[in-house]
Formats: C-alpha cells, sequence, structure tokens
C-alpha cells in the first residue's frame, strides 16, 4: 500500500471584509494641553443700568403720583376745580377782601392764585360767572418792595398780563393785583372790594 503525505496547502485569497464590530469602552482621560494663545477682545456690550438709577427712577415717579393724589384729595373739597398742568385753581365762589383772600389761602397752606402763562391766566377767568367779576391774584402789594414784578413771598413773577396804564404809576405804596374777566390784570388802592377768592395747589 503506497502512503501519501500532507503537504502545506497554498493560502487562498483574503476573504470579504467582515461587519464593524461594537465599539469599546472609552479609554482613561488625558492630560490637558498646554494653553492656547490669548484671543482678541470681544466688542463692548451695551451699557448696564445702574440698579440705584432704575431705583431712583421708580421712586421719583412714585413721589409724583403721591403729590398728585394728595392735590386731587385737596381739590374736591372746592366747588370750582380747574387744573392746568400739575396746578389746581380752587375756589368755593365766595368773595372777600384782599387780605381776607389771602388769610383763607393760607389758613388752608395754599397759596393766592398766580397764573403763571396764558393758559393759566385763561384757565383762572372761567370762575366767573357773570360779567365785571374780578378775582385777587398773588403780585407782591407793596410798590417798594419790587414795584409789583414779585409775589407776596418776593419771588419773581415769569408772567405778567397787565392792562393798558397798568400797573398803576399813581400808586406809590400799596395796591392790591386783581384779574379780571378779559383776563388782564390791574392793580387797585380799594383793598377792600369784594372779588372773587381762588387759590391754587
Amino acid at each position: 500500500m503506497e502512503s501519501t503525505s500532507l503537504t502545506a496547502v497554498d493560502k487562498g485569497p483574503p476573504g470579504p471584509k467582515g461587519d464593524i464590530g461594537f465599539p469599546g469602552p472609552p479609554g482613561p482621560e488625558g492630560y490637558p494641553g498646554k494653553l492656547g494663545p490669548r484671543g482678541t477682545p470681544g466688542d463692548p456690550g451695551p451699557s448696564a443700568i445702574c440698579g440705584r438709577d432704575l431705583f431712583g427712577s421708580i421712586n421719583q415717579d412714585l413721589d409724583t403720583l403721591k403729590t398728585s393724589l394728595a392735590k386731587l384729595e385737596l381739590a374736591t373739597n372746592y366747588d370750582f376745580v380747574r387744573r392746568v398742568g400739575q396746578k389746581y385753581f380752587v375756589s368755593n365762589k365766595e368773595r372777600g377782601s384782599f387780605s381776607g383772600a389771602a388769610k383763607f389761602c393760607s389758613h388752608r397752606d395754599l397759596e393766592l392764585a398766580l397764573p403763571q402763562n396764558e393758559e393759566e391766566n385763561r384757565i383762572l377767568t372761567q370762575v366767573f360767572g357773570d360779567v365785571d367779576i374780578t378775582a385777587w391774584i398773588n403780585v407782591n402789594n407793596k410798590k417798594a418792595e419790587g414795584n409789583f414784578e414779585t409775589d407776596l413771598k418776593n419771588r419773581p413773577l415769569s408772567f405778567t398780563k397787565w392792562g393798558e396804564g397798568q400797573p398803576d404809576k399813581s400808586i406809590q405804596d400799596t395796591g392790591r393785583t386783581m384779574l379780571s374777566e378779559n383776563g388782564v390784570w390791574r392793580v387797585t388802592h380799594e383793598c377792600f372790594l369784594n372779588a372773587y377768592i381762588i387759590c391754587q395747589i
């Protein structure tokens, strides 16, 4: 019987590529790298509102509101009320002398009315219900103390509407100022006249 010996088989061509296997577990964390170069500065951000400025503004608004409400509450106690800007003209449509008018207002911690502009002057005449009526206004009654160019507290007048020939140059000492129904001002010696009493808040 003839014996045969096994010989090495030649390698054949490589087989097809197998499927991708499952990923292995992550390796250990490496050491941090070197610090990179400094970047260029960014654009400036929008300006922030300081807390103090913000709350200061809110507090100011609250104070203004409280003042307005307090004025309105005072104004509702009168028969005649007219608002112009932040000011109220009030009256019970009573009449009296100049000194009586000044006392009436000061006893209520108010001032005798004094228009500060054309609109206030026009609104103030709305208290009149008939013609040839006048109202006392808060102009200094002593010519020597300001030539009728200040109020009773010697503050300069920011607005005037004197009638023709007014203030009367013949008045050398004391005179009271009245507002007429047509909106003009005049000084009179007759401080006892019964003119409307109008205060301002």
